[in-house]
């Protein structure tokens, strides 16, 4: 099972066919995820399913019914256990961004990070999931897939935030602030704080 985000709302990639559907289970056909994800973008849904009997293939399938950008981020964190937050399009995010034809993911993740926020001597720790989500461009919806990497740094410097991508703020935030800062943010960012702690 898949969650794919359409506006905060989920898709649900799945194998079985849900009895609480409610009529919004689809099958994998072009027409009918598109059928689907209009629905949760207007908002006449809180939930859609999508169907394909093969679990394994669920993903690859999926990813054949529309446009696909790859991109990577990092969670952060200091020597003081706080984690590098960024505010853009009023919500406070992490940095991430697109993978450059021909670069691997992890270094697009550590380029990234550098690029929207100033923070150098990153080192990556271990790959932490995977998100996806879906945003319209152009008029065409488009599935984005995130690839996020818990990183570590002894940085100490000014954060600076990457203005041409709309990144107005940029902060270290300890389990209270950030716990705080969640409450204003995507489903996707907050999924990869379930294993942080949430006290000082």
């Amino acid at each position: 099972m898949y969650k794919v985000f359409v506006n905060e709302s989920p898709l649900i990639l799945t194998n079985e066919r849900p009895e609480d559907a409610n009529g919004n289970l689809f099958s994998m056909d072009s027409e009918s995820v598109l059928e689907a994800i209009n629905l949760l973008a207007k908002g006449k849904s809180d939930v859609a399913y999508l169907y394909h009997p093969e679990e394994t293939k669920l993903m690859e399938v999926f990813r054949h019914k529309l446009p696909v950008v790859v991109a990577a981020g990092g969670f952060v964190t200091n020597a003081k256990g706080k984690v590098l937050f960024i505010y853009r399009n009023e919500k406070w995010d992490l940095p991430k961004g697109k993978v450059d034809k021909g670069e691997s993911i992890e270094k697009a993740a550590v380029r990234e990070v550098e690029e929207e926020t100033g923070v150098t001597d990153l080192t990556i720790d271990k790959f932490m999931r995977t998100t996806y989500h879906i945003f319209k461009r152009n008029g065409e919806y488009t599935l984005k897939v995130v690839h996020w990497f818990a990183m570590s740094t002894p940085f100490k410097g000014d954060l600076k935030g990457q203005l041409e991508e709309g990144i107005m703020k940029v902060k270290w935030k300890g389990p209270k602030k950030a716990k705080k800062a969640l409450e204003n943010s995507y489903f996707n960012i907050k999924v990869l704080f379930e294993d942080w702690p949430t006290r000082d």
